[in-house]
């Protein structure tokens, strides 16, 4: 398989990849240029910002006399990319004199069906940004080729409905299928730039929804926990995973009046040091953080010397229930401290619920 070249990111030598909205741009360029001249360009080049030029092979081609339809293979580059490797497609067919770029959802495209997105209901989960670029491109084609810009757009994701399941679409209310996304057409690797887009949507799709209280959890067990405690409603639930940053800057500008944070002790004593990014390759649990805040809390030399020296954050919240210090509660105020201070006064009354791996709630604050 031809592969497009990828530049390498200098730091971490990790490749970069290509967007959804940058594969439907490539995709719909070459069938709307067959559309025109009969020929498909392959590779076929695309025009991106930070002057970007990439080409992309075509995986699929196909010329009907009023339809052109091709398609190119996701390369996320070394992202950990739920669309890694998917067939991304665009049928191109003539439009009514002087509609424009109109847009459809093809088979593995969700569809919009909650207000709060930057999308109106009904419409086809095409983002903004690459709605933009597809549109400059067939302007380019129109304008080179004679053409009028006046097309329907069909994207499609193979496998797409499938794989939006292990995404927050259902959540967001975008049903049958992915987002296409992007908004450079670039992938940085591990910049989980659409994770954190998307934990920014279910603040807005909550916010639509009128929701009074949102809670962000580390995991599905946490958000079990947060569920079942509050009584919150699916689209109050944000999937917070390791972005507990994105979570609390999002809602300083766009507030609820409460937020609960909600995960496992190892993750939450990160956020009580003052971590706002929780993954174990980008932050470490203080183990003198935590033996700090069991002596302020008035425990005995050898319990300090315990936690100082625990080998997990669940090793040193055992020894210290042993001896009935709740180290649970004090890591939560911790975590409570830390977001109040991105918040910066915003109007989100916060609470922390510590769980422990078996989903205990093991301290409050």
């Amino acid at each position: 398989m031809h592969h497009v070249p990828v530049s390498r990111d200098g730091a971490s030598g990790l490749r970069h990849g290509w967007t959804t909205g940058a594969c439907a741009t490539a995709a719909t360029t070459a069938a709307y240029t067959a559309l025109l001249t009969g020929e498909f360009p392959d590779p076929v080049s695309i025009d991106l910002p930070n002057d970007r030029h990439p080409a992309f092979a075509l995986a699929r081609e196909q010329l009907e006399p009023d339809a052109a339809w091709a398609a190119v293979v996701k390369d996320a580059g070394d992202d950990p990319d739920v669309t890694h490797g998917a067939l991304v497609s665009a049928r191109v067919t003539r439009g009514e004199p002087g509609s424009g770029v109109l847009f459809r959802a093809g088979d593995g495209v969700g569809t919009v069906t909650k207000p709060g997105l930057p999308l109106a209901v009904g419409e086809p989960a095409i983002n903004p940004m690459p709605r933009q670029f597809i549109r400059e491109h067939v302007a380019a084609v129109a304008a080179a080729h004679g053409g009028t810009g006046d097309v329907v757009v069909e994207v499609s994701i193979e496998n797409g409905a499938e794989l939006a399941r292990k995404t927050w679409n259902p959540r967001l209310g975008i049903l049958g299928g992915l987002s296409v996304l992007g908004t450079t057409g670039v992938v940085v690797p591990y910049s989980c730039s659409s994770w954190i887009d998307s934990i920014r949507r279910g603040i807005d799709v909550a916010r639509a929804a009128g929701r009074e209280h949102v809670a962000g959890c580390t995991g599905s067990t946490s958000e079990r926990v947060a569920q079942e405690l509050y009584g919150l409603p699916e689209d109050a639930l944000l999937d917070m995973g390791d972005f507990a940053g994105a979570v609390l800057k999002y809602l300083r500008r766009h507030p609820v009046p409460r937020l609960t944070v909600a995960g496992g002790i190892g993750k939450l004593a990160k956020l009580a040091e003052g971590h706002l990014d929780l993954h174990s390759a980008r932050s470490q649990v203080s183990f003198t953080a935590l033996a700090q805040l069991v002596a302020e809390a008035g425990a005995d030399a050898a319990l300090v010397e315990g936690v100082r020296s625990a080998n997990t954050a669940l090793d040193a919240l055992r020894q210290c229930q042993a001896a009935g210090l709740p180290l649970g509660d004090l890591v939560a105020a911790g975590a409570r401290r830390t977001a109040e201070g991105v918040l910066r006064g915003a109007p989100v009354e916060v609470d922390v619920v510590v769980i422990d791996r078996a989903g205990v709630i093991v301290g409050r604050g």
